[in-house]
């Protein structure tokens, strides 16, 4: 039973990433229609983020009406639901969506007992979608996946991302040792989307100081799955507070554990 709901809320939960990504890419093709509202330093909203994440909610409670949701524009509501929670992100790398660049993506994730279950990540611009479920492997469009086998910094690219949350020497000392390393740094301003480069091998590795659930719980499942690792991010109330957020390749993940600690 365990299993069938799984997988029904996994092929659900990409129908809905699917259709909500489709919903936004309307308001990238014509962002003359966009109202945008700063919500602190770097940080804005605009209404194609609200009712993106209006339909996702809806479709989820549609499907799933006893499912807890937490979201990034909207209350949260059901945490305490011994069913799950859905943690989702609308329009994760919104600063790119409202000036043009086509680098963001849909992030739903479920967590249950503290256990990110399912992860999906989908981006319209490319008509990729990532997705994810606990002891499942990890697929890019219907194929199996899999992190990089990369096993030092000096080939290939570690990706990083960055919010005013946390200070800038959080992130500038594991980007001095990393490039001493011999390794190169990749930012493409949506940190699910980079996770996800990560659980498909374009990346080696990821590190942002802190990040919030919404953001990181679809991608954390999808590098796990794909036979990396990464840290525990709903550890200590990661979930409503976030979290440092830590993937790599297995070959990488000590060294850049290391690294980080070191720096």
């Amino acid at each position: 039973m365990t299993t069938n709901i799984t997988e029904r809320r996994l092929r659900i939960a990409c129908d809905i990433a699917q259709e909500a990504g489709k919903h936004a890419l309307t308001y990238f093709a014509d962002r003359s229609r966009l109202n945008i509202t700063d919500k602190g330093l770097q940080d804005v909203v605009s209404q194609a983020d609200l009712e993106t994440e209006l339909l996702i909610r809806e479709r989820l409670a549609a499907a799933f009406p006893d499912d807890g949701f937490f979201g990034e524009e909207s209350e949260p509501s059901g945490l305490e639901s011994s069913s799950g929670i859905w943690v989702v992100d609308p329009i994760d790398g919104t600063s790119c969506f409202v000036v043009g660049i086509p680098s963001w993506c849909v992030s739903i994730a479920f967590v249950r007992d503290g256990e990110i279950e399912i992860g999906v990540i989908y981006d319209p611009n490319s008509d990729e979608l990532f997705a994810a479920s606990l002891g499942k492997g990890a697929f890019l469009n219907g194929k199996p996946m899999s992190v990089s086998p990369a096993s030092d910094f000096t080939g290939g690219m570690t990706g990083f991302s960055f919010s005013h949350r946390a200070k800038p020497e959080e992130i500038v000392g594991v980007l001095d040792r990393l490039l001493r390393a011999g390794g190169m740094f990749y930012r493409n301003g949506s940190g699910a989307l980079t996770l996800a480069y990560v659980a498909c091998g374009r990346l080696n590795a990821f590190y942002e100081p802190h990040m919030n659930s919404w953001d990181s719980s679809a991608g954390i499942l999808l590098i796990r799955e794909a036979g990396g690792w990464a840290n525990d991010t709903l550890a200590n109330n990661g979930l409503i507070e976030g979290a440092q957020v830590i993937g790599a390749t297995k070959g990488l993940a000590e060294a850049w554990q290391k690294l980080i600690a070191e720096a």
